[in-house]
């Protein structure tokens, strides 16, 4: 990508390495800006969200640069991404404390639930230099073994659950309670890298 200087705008450690072991050189710089949900099916919250955090940094950008240009005059290109999970159509975002990182696991041990990831991707076209954009989600079945009262304390305990959506990491310490997956494994991680390369390429971005 190499005509487009890209900006992922999320702090996710887990997003910056899978679009690291694609190969994509990027840079990063997080959207603060509030979110604001006014949708309420799953799919269309997490590409609502998405979008805000992408618009969010390409507008920065613009005003700040009075184009979109970067120094060495390539365009900017900015990725913005979102996950939820839901269980029982009840929407769970990251943990307020472990009290409530609890919470979610004990409703989400034992069961299925699904794990939704919104993208959003904005850039300026080359041809005619308008603003241009796609947006599209994931969503991926996953299914826990039972946990006990004290593997759910133990695992709250360790600090891993708070800055993820549905208060648990599947790359990290609760693996050991993941029964399978049905779908996208990296979109539970964060991203569906897969998806996103062949959005970009079908787009001839890459």
């Amino acid at each position: 990508m190499k005509d487009y200087r890209i900006v992922l705008a999320s702090a996710s450690p887990r997003r910056q390495e899978l679009l690291l072991q694609i190969g994509m050189e990027f840079e990063v710089i997080p959207s603060r800006k509030e979110e604001k949900i006014t949708e309420k099916e799953p799919e269309r919250i997490v590409q609502e969200l998405s979008r805000q955090k992408a618009e969010d940094i390409f507008r920065q950008m613009t005003e700040n640069n009075g184009t979109d240009k970067a120094e060495d005059d390539r365009r900017t290109l900015v990725i913005g991404a979102d996950t939820i999970v839901s269980c029982d159509a009840k929407i769970m975002g990251k943990p307020k404390d472990r009290e409530d990182a609890c919470r979610m696991l004990k409703l989400l041990q034992g069961r299925s639930h699904q794990v939704y990831t919104g993208v959003t991707v904005i850039w300026q076209s080359k041809e005619s230099c308008s603003e241009e954009y796609f947006t599209f989600y994931e969503c991926t079945q996953v299914e826990f073994y039972p946990m006990s009262a004290a593997e759910i304390e133990a695992y709250a305990a360790c600090g891993e659950p708070m800055d993820k959506a549905g208060a648990y990491g599947i790359q990290g310490r609760c693996a050991a309670y993941i029964k399978g997956i049905q779908g996208d494994y990296n979109n539970v991680v964060g991203l569906p890298v897969g998806r996103l390369y062949q959005e970009l390429h079908k787009r001839e971005l890459i």
